[in-house]
């Protein structure tokens, strides 16, 4: 497996971040990795998910946000998160043009990743896959983030735990019932960090990943 580190230009006033490219040899697909609001790319879960996801056939194109470059607490803006997954997506099809695309995303990463799906159609994009969607805040619940869902063309695949303090089940149940392209795929007894005692929910997640999108790119 060939792990190389790269770098993004994003534009010429937000500037480059930092990439990790985890391809295997005969890789069947490529994902873009967006990493959530409270840790950079090289968080411990974003780097156990690549392994593990290689070793499955599919390549993980892992990027920083700039402000996870640029070690600041605060989240990018909006508009600065949905440039970075532009660039990161046209680098995967630069790096791969042959291999079914996916966009992915671990919470903030995930839902960053759907809200400029949803506002910028691109037919290279053959899925959304969300490690935790962020439904709502922590004892705030409430379904008004996945508004934009709806205007998603492409098939979604929702991995979520049934303790995520983020999105309670009922709520997360009801969204992607009403979402004609989602797959709701239960890790029971899992947190929001897809902790579950000594369940191995990383390899769980990966076969989910895996067979998803086998179906989605007709591998």
């Amino acid at each position: 497996m060939a792990t190389r580190s790269l770098q993004i230009t994003v534009s010429p006033v937000i500037g480059k971040v930092s990439a990790i490219l985890n391809a295997p040899p005969k890789a069947t697909a490529i994902l873009t990795l967006a990493h959530g609001a409270g840790a950079g790319m090289e968080h411990h879960f974003m780097e156990q998910l690549s392994a593990r996801l290689a070793v499955a056939g599919i390549a993980t194109l892992r990027f920083n946000f700039p402000f996870a470059e640029h070690k600041k607490g605060r989240p990018d803006t909006p508009a600065v998160a949905h440039q970075t997954i532009e660039a990161a997506i046209a680098k995967a099809q630069t790096l791969f043009p042959d291999l079914p695309l996916f966009v992915s995303g671990k919470s903030f990463g995930g839902r960053m990743s759907s809200q400029y799906i949803a506002a910028n159609p691109n037919k290279a994009v053959k899925g959304l896959i969300f490690f935790g969607f962020p439904l709502h805040p922590a004892g705030k619940p409430g379904t008004e983030r996945a508004d934009h869902l709806q205007e998603v063309k492409v098939p979604m695949l929702f991995l979520q735990g049934t303790k995520d303090t983020l999105a309670t089940w009922d709520l997360i149940e009801q969204v992607t019932a009403s979402l004609k392209k989602a797959t709701l795929v239960k890790l029971d007894g899992a947190d929001h960090s897809f902790k579950a005692g000594k369940t191995d929910t990383i390899a769980l997640l990966t076969d989910a990943t895996q067979q998803w999108i086998s179906k989605k790119a007709g591998k």
